[in-house]
């Protein structure tokens, strides 16, 4: 399957490439980007062109901060139907906070997480865990268990561990 996307404005920070190029796209991999690119050169008949004029081409987005309410919070938002919106909005990764019910405190949260994400996800998760346990600002969470389990991040989103002493050992 071969897909040709002419005369779109790359902005791709990787290659320092920015301005009109032609995108050819091979069994869902970038093959070649160039000024032009000739469509009669190619002899696939499965070639689908896309006239990208006047069109922005770039690198898929990345939000640090969404809220995917799952587990407990289904009906305000799933990881299927977040993610859904993410791919919709040109994101192919998201962070999804832990302010769910229960909050995302331990490496089994967010192993629950990334099992459901590779489920039902269209865009790549990466979960963020809580700083304490609950998100009450009390007991510290097991970070490096949750780092090592796949968190990238951790936070309290939306709530503060008051105590400065057990927020500097979170952040050790």
């Amino acid at each position: 399957m071969l897909t040709l996307i002419k005369n779109g404005y790359i902005i791709d920070p990787a290659s320092d490439r920015e301005g009109l190029y032609d995108l050819l796209i091979e069994n869902d991999r970038i093959k070649l980007i160039d000024k032009h690119i000739d469509e009669k050169s190619l002899s696939d008949d499965r070639l689908t062109i896309i006239d990208a004029s006047g069109k922005y081409v770039m690198p898929g987005f990345i939000d640090l901060h969404v809220h995917l309410r799952e587990p407990g919070y289904e009906y305000k938002e799933t990881i299927k139907s977040g993610s859904m919106a993410a791919a919709a909005g040109g994101f192919t990764t998201i962070c999804p906070m832990p302010n769910t019910n229960p909050p995302i405190d331990s490496p089994e949260g967010i192993k629950q997480i990334l099992d459901k994400a590779e489920e039902d996800s269209l865009v790549n998760i990466l979960p963020v865990g809580c700083i304490t346990l609950g998100q009450e600002g009390k007991v510290l969470a097991d970070i490096r268990a949750m780092a090592e389990a796949g968190a990238v991040a951790i936070s309290e989103d939306g709530k503060s561990v008051m105590d400065s002493g057990l927020y500097v050992k979170g952040m050790k």
